[in-house]
């Protein structure tokens, strides 16, 4: 199954080991998921997991957030966005996360703000579903395990 990771569920799988987050990073390690990633999909990862207020919350050197990031390059399989579907998200940034989940073919876009993504959107996301870490655990569970 292939998801789409919003910059938010990485940030929360590398702050805490405990949650739903960390366990799907984890699937994605195990190759039980697969990650979609596109070139503007990792340059937010980069900018934000590499601000100095991200590497003094998440207790991490330059280096580490690196090595998760070649890591990520190395794992996820990339995507050409070749349109836009611009559903025009109150956040224009998260506008990438949709144009690379629906480019992908992911069967979902996990994110902990769902209602960013559902709440005034021009479109409506037929092709995948919008879901939190922990509902998509809880249904991961319920079909794998």
């Amino acid at each position: 199954m292939r998801v789409t990771l919003d910059t938010n569920v990485l940030y929360q799988a590398l702050r805490s080991s405990s949650g739903a987050s960390y366990h799907i990073l984890w699937l994605i390690r195990e190759y039980q998921l697969e990650m979609a990633i596109s070139i503007p999909v990792f340059l937010e990862y980069r900018e934000v997991l590499l601000r100095p207020e991200s590497l003094r919350d998440l207790s991490l050197s330059r280096s580490e957030i690196e090595s998760v990031l070649r890591f990520i390059a190395y794992v996820a399989k990339p995507y050409s966005i070749s349109f836009l579907m611009r559903p025009n998200l109150t956040d224009e940034s998260d506008n990438m996360f949709v144009d690379l989940a629906f480019a992908s073919n992911s069967r979902f876009l996990i994110t902990s703000n769902v209602t960013d993504f559902t709440r005034q959107a021009e479109l409506k996301f037929n092709s995948f579903g919008v879901i939190t870490p922990g509902q998509f655990v809880k249904l991961w569970r319920r079909n794998h395990e």
